[in-house]
């Protein structure tokens, strides 16, 4: 096995969304190898990071699995010794030797071009590791099915495990690799030199490193700091010294001469490239053109196409930029290749998708301005689903006959969260609109895009969730997003038409899930009271006459209580003669203004309500305080447990 460089692990290894996959699948490949992917092929240009992530999993198996052989080299290596078994005339040694590993590395796949000999060693090989459980990583500067002359059989079988491409590092992997490879040096950099260092287009990490190791040689050797100022002319001048030059040269010229008597067609195409290929597009269509070394039947469409295409890219791309998302796939980003242009629309969709606001919560008022509206439990129940870091109830069912009230109790709910939380992010919605957004993701083909949105709510409030029973893709999307929210810590909070039990055709994992939480109950709202007729002060008589049906609100704070004799309770003084006596009066009094209830006499129960006499109650005789029918009579208690209304017939 080649010697191992000591820097080169996966802790020193700067993953971003150019290399993450490739990253993540040879990790797996080194913590259980021959289990996922093997064999395990990477691609990528020159500098890009597969050696080191060869190297990587060379450290990583030889510390988990210490009994192992781990074999690492390069396909030039192993031609070498392939050349020198034949010059011996026996390769028994060196396939041997090869099917022995446990984990067997192999750089620079991409020199099995035009080596039979070696092509079959190496499929014999492959075929006896992968049949052994043992685990084979490959790197190559391009995919299998570009390398010339490999045998179909090696094709197929690096096919038949994981192929991933590493591609050119984004901006913020740059200045992430840049400061971890100068705290490994152990140089300082200025604020702002690995940002500016990162502007520039290297095409690949060694060049960047180039860059690097120019300003750190500068820092030590004249003993000053470079200014952010400074790196672009710093480099510039390196450039023109012929040193490495972390600047890409011109693209090299077309492999075909033009005749001298052919127009310059060939010309066109490598300008057009160029010209893309400078704003960062990719150019391979017309490269391809160009080598081709003939000319296309109508090459100012060709080029008016491309040009097209451009323009659509740049639309796309200010899109994204103005959506703040930046590509996160492997690869290089569709948004700058002309023949990815179906795949580029469809991830600008999905990032318009992801960063979809949610619908605004109108004003009005939060649960501590409920009042009346909702019952205390539900209120004191919303309040701690919404306020608590960790409620003991997670979700909250509210069972609402009236839609408008559950929807006004979650909106309220909403308002207090965001109150104490402004930046959260609350999700309310009803359950046939969320079916309905489900259905129009599927056909714009960003369904993923879409539940991705869902799953970062941190309050999802979801309106009539009955109506869910009516479709069972939508219930198990509704599911997967309800998991995905009570995993990060969100809060969820439903209202249905009935309780849970009794939603027919709900799934059973989302009706456990509903009733594991907490299920309460709205009741009806109370209509809103009739408008009472004007009163006067406590105790005060109104001139106007009332009619035979009118009601006395009677202030009960300077009323005796005295007992009928049949187990009821009539009130005495505090008024003038009944109405029902034989002598006339000029009104009927109307009392108002209830303060507290009364002290309850010796031997009576007034929290507990009045009885109806059994007859009227006696007539008052002359100077008598006069005291109201106990049939005409609506007696007002200001606490609700202490009230009793009774009516006239």
């Amino acid at each position: 096995m080649n010697d191992l460089d000591p820097r080169l692990t996966f802790d020193t290894f700067v993953v971003g969304p150019a290399n993450r996959l490739a990253t993540a699948a040879a990790r797996r490949a080194a913590d259980s190898p021959g289990t996922s992917y093997n064999p395990l092929f990477l691609y990528a240009n020159s500098g890009l990071g597969k050696s080191h992530i060869l190297n990587s999993v060379a450290h990583h198996a030889s510390r988990a699995f210490p009994e192992s052989m781990v074999v690492l080299t390069t396909m030039e290596l192993y031609l070498d010794d392939l050349a020198r078994t034949l010059g011996e005339g026996d390769t028994q040694e060196l396939r041997e030797r090869y099917r022995d590993a446990d984990f067997l590395l192999l750089d620079d796949v991409q020199f099995l071009t035009g080596q039979p000999q070696a092509q079959e060693m190496v499929l014999r090989t492959l075929d006896a590791l992968t049949g052994a459980g043992k685990q084979v990583v490959l790197a190559s500067d391009r995919p299998p099915s570009e390398i010339n002359g490999l045998d179909e059989r090696l094709v197929s079988r690096f096919s038949g495990g994981l192929i991933v491409d590493i591609g050119s590092p984004e901006y913020e992997t740059r200045v992430a690799i840049l400061r971890r490879k100068a705290e490994e040096r152990g140089g300082g950099l200025a604020p702002g030199v690995a940002e500016m260092t990162a502007r520039i287009p290297f095409r690949n990490v060694r060049e960047l490193q180039g860059g690097l190791n120019r300003i750190l040689a500068i820092q030590e050797l004249e003993g000053r700091t470079v200014t952010p100022e400074e790196v672009r002319q710093l480099l510039r001048v390196e450039e023109r010294a012929g040193a490495a030059a972390p600047v890409p040269p011109p693209p090299p010229p077309p492999p075909v001469a033009p005749d001298p008597d052919e127009p310059t067609w060939w010309g066109s195409l490598l300008e057009a490239a160029a010209q893309a290929e400078a704003e960062g597009f990719a150019a391979g269509r017309l490269r391809r053109m160009a080598e081709a070394g003939r000319e296309p039947d109508d090459l100012q469409a060709i080029l008016r196409v491309f040009e097209e295409d451009l323009d659509q890219l740049r639309t796309l791309v200010a899109q994204a930029e103005a959506l703040g998302e930046g590509w996160s796939g492997p690869g290089p980003s569709p948004l700058l290749d002309p023949e990815r242009m179906e795949e580029a629309e469809a991830w600008v969709a999905a990032a318009r998708e992801r960063t979809r606001p949610f619908p605004h919560i109108p004003p009005g008022p939060d649960l501590s301005q409920a009042g009346n509206r909702y019952p205390p439990l539900a209120v004191r129940a919303a309040d701690r689903l919404v306020s608590e870091e960790r409620p003991d109830y997670n979700p909250l069912f509210v069972v609402a006959g009236d839609p408008g009230h559950g929807r006004g109790l979650l909106e309220a709910m909403a308002r207090s969260y965001l109150f104490r939380k402004p930046r959260a992010r609350v999700g309310l919605i009803t359950a046939a609109a969320f079916a309905e957004e489900f259905i129009g993701t599927l056909s714009a083909g960003t369904a993923g895009a879409w539940r991705e949105r869902w799953g970062t709510v941190d309050l999802l409030l979801v309106e009539s969730a009955q109506d869910l029973a009516e479709g069972e893709r939508a219930q198990d999307e509704f599911f997967h997003v309800f998991e995905t929210v009570k995993r990060r810590g969100g809060r969820v909070a439903l209202t249905a038409d009935r309780f849970p039990e009794t939603i027919g055709g709900i799934d059973d994992r989302l009706r456990s899930r509903f009733e594991g939480g907490l299920v309460v109950e709205l009741t009806t709202p109370p209509a809103a009271p009739a408008a009472a007729p004007p009163v006067g002060r406590p105790g005060q008589l109104r001139d106007d006459p009332a009619p035979d049906d009118a009601r006395v609100l009677l202030d009960l704070t300077d009323i005796e209580l005295r007992d009928d004799g049949r187990g009821g309770l009539f009130p005495s003084g505090g008024g003038e003669r009944s109405r029902d006596g034989e002598a006339s009066r000029p009104g009927l009094p109307r009392f108002g203004g209830i303060t507290s209830p009364p002290a309850a006499p010796a031997g009576t129960r007034p929290s507990s309500g009045l009885r109806e006499p059994a007859a009227p109650a006696p007539r008052a005789s002359a100077g008598e305080r006069w005291f109201p029918s106990g049939e005409k009579v609506v007696w007002v208690w200001p606490r609700l447990d202490d009230r009793l209304v009774e009516e006239a017939d």
